[in-house]
């Protein structure tokens, strides 16, 4: 084989997956935009959501700032070496990274050194198949962590919260599956997708949930019981309520794909693998001897334009609904202005902006920060950064990550030095609730994955601290304008995040006794 030449085609994989979201996915999108009711906050996500499609589509830059784990399912020919496929990936990889279209996202678990390059012991995950077809099938996904978290596993049988108890029977079954959705709420960047693994051990259960992600949207499952309840979990997930972001909505779940394998007797697990609305992954089949890319995968049928004149009507009609109630803070903000914003309040911020993530919140926690933060805004966020000729950082991507990894830290770091605005996705918990209206503070929602859309509302690096960190979790000092988020928490101890999981719970309940047959 031509290793060069299959090197660049993984290349090509790579930039593709991280940069130009698949059709089918597309489709699942532009039905939700059509769904949901004009004029909600889970409708301006949406719109957040489709422009920011489209400006990773002409950047040719990363969807989401956060491009994951690269998980690869290789399937080759008899005879070819593996080997050679690995080191070409890793090639591949190293220069996606390199180019700005993979955030160096690779991190010693002892040290938390970052090799910025994104290979290290354990990544990229490639997994290899031998077949018998003449050709090399590809694939890839790229799996954001905020998304990864959400994942969770059950044993059944077991008790679960609104539902009661699951056994080990399709009914059970069927329980945990809208138990996952449920717990995921917002934090998992709704609405999302997810694949289900029943049987295995801890381990296989969760490849197996995984590769129910490399199925198409719009697939059938030749199994007639998995087909019923893939249907079931489509049609009443959505019921819950919980909606784009987590702000509350019409559409939660955009897609669910189940598999089966055996199991041991004394084990039955139900494993669910949960992945966000930028649901990157695509694949190629490849030439063994030439190393050229054949054909892509995932590229049947429409695919939507969001710069087309129906994604635009539907985009116009939400903003000329948001902007109606529009509050503008430049920083340094004081407690005052904060006090008078309330859970549902649409906020545009100019000026400076300083990020701050896992390693910035455990830093600060025992020593001073780099800036004066009195009155300033924490952004969690990981950018994925360039630096050009001159030296001068550049934003590639700039969504922001899940809050909720902050919770115990954030209240204790906003008093200390006097932060008044958290800006993330997800929503935090009681302990920064507090610290809130004690402090005088507010927690912004973002819409996650968003990463061009708020990349091009920043508008110059100004700076950065503590890039021993590497550059995920460095503090990045960002000059912004226009930069929109909408008040989930607020200083009087308002949660959105609160009461959407409390309604959601309650309609959850609601199947706890529909049996499944």
């Amino acid at each position: 084989m031509n290793i060069e030449k299959f090197q660049e085609s993984m290349y090509q994989l790579v930039v593709e997956t991280s940069t130009n979201l698949p059709k089918d996915v597309r489709r699942a999108i532009k039905a939700a935009a059509e769904r949901e009711n004009a004029g909600t906050r889970s409708a301006m996500s949406l719109d957040t959501i489709t422009n920011n499609i489209k400006m990773a589509d002409d950047k040719v830059s990363p969807i989401c700032q956060d491009t994951g784990l690269p998980t690869f399912k290789i399937k080759t020919p008899v005879g070819v070496n593996q080997l050679e496929i690995k080191t070409a990936i890793y090639n591949a990889i190293a220069q996606a990274t390199k180019d700005g279209k993979l955030r160096p996202n690779s991190v010693d678990s002892l040290t938390g050194d970052n090799s910025g390059d994104n290979l290290g012991g354990g990544t990229p995950v490639i997994k290899f198949e031998q077949w018998e077809k003449d050709y090399i099938d590809a694939r890839l996904i790229l799996k954001g962590g905020g998304c990864e978290n959400k994942n969770i596993q059950y044993s059944l049988p077991a008790e679960l919260e609104g539902l009661g108890r699951a056994g080990r029977d399709l009914d059970g079954i069927r329980k945990c599956i809208m138990h996952s959705v449920y717990q995921a709420q917002g934090q998992g960047c709704s609405a999302g997708f997810i694949g289900v693994g029943i049987g295995g051990d801890r381990s296989s259960g969760y490849d197996l949930a995984k590769e129910q992600l490399f199925r198409t949207v719009d697939d059938v499952n030749p199994h007639p019981d998995l087909r019923n309840l893939e249907e079931y979990v489509m049609e009443n997930a959505n019921k819950l309520g919980i909606g784009t972001m987590g702000f509350g909505g019409e559409t939660t779940l955009l897609g669910c794909k189940i598999g089966v394998m055996n199991r041991i007797p004394a084990s039955f697990y139900v494993s669910v693998a949960y992945n966000c609305w930028a649901y990157r992954r695509l694949g190629v089949a490849v030439n063994p001897e030439t190393g050229e890319i054949k054909e892509w995968m995932y590229q049947e049928g429409e695919k939507i334009d969001f710069s087309q004149p129906a994604a635009q009507e539907i985009a116009a009609a939400v903003e000329a609904t948001a902007e109606q109630n529009v509050i503008t803070l430049t920083a340094p903000i004081t407690e005052e202005q904060i006090r008078e914003l309330k859970v549902g309040d649409v906020v545009q911020i100019n000026g400076r902006m300083y990020t701050g993530r896992d390693a910035i919140h455990k830093y600060l926690t025992d020593h001073d920060a780099p800036v004066d933060l009195n009155g300033q805004v924490i952004y969690h966020c990981g950018p994925v950064m360039l630096k050009d000729e001159e030296g001068n950082w550049h934003v590639k991507a700039a969504g922001p990550t899940t809050s909720i990894r902050e919770e115990p830290y954030q209240g204790d770091i906003m008093k200390k030095f006097g932060i008044r605005a958290v800006i993330g996705k997800g929503g935090m918990g009681k302990k920064t609730l507090a610290a809130l209206k004690d402090h005088g503070g507010v927690y912004l929602n973002a819409i996650g994955g968003a990463a061009q859309y708020y990349a091009d509302r920043i508008k110059s690096v100004e700076g950065v601290d503590l890039m021993n960190f590497g550059i995920p979790e460095a503090m990045w000092h960002l000059n912004v304008e226009g930069f929109t988020a909408v008040v989930t928490m607020d200083s009087h101890g308002n949660s959105l995040h609160e009461d959407v999981e409390k309604s959601s719970l309650e309609k959850l309940a609601q199947f706890a006794d529909r049996v499944y047959k």
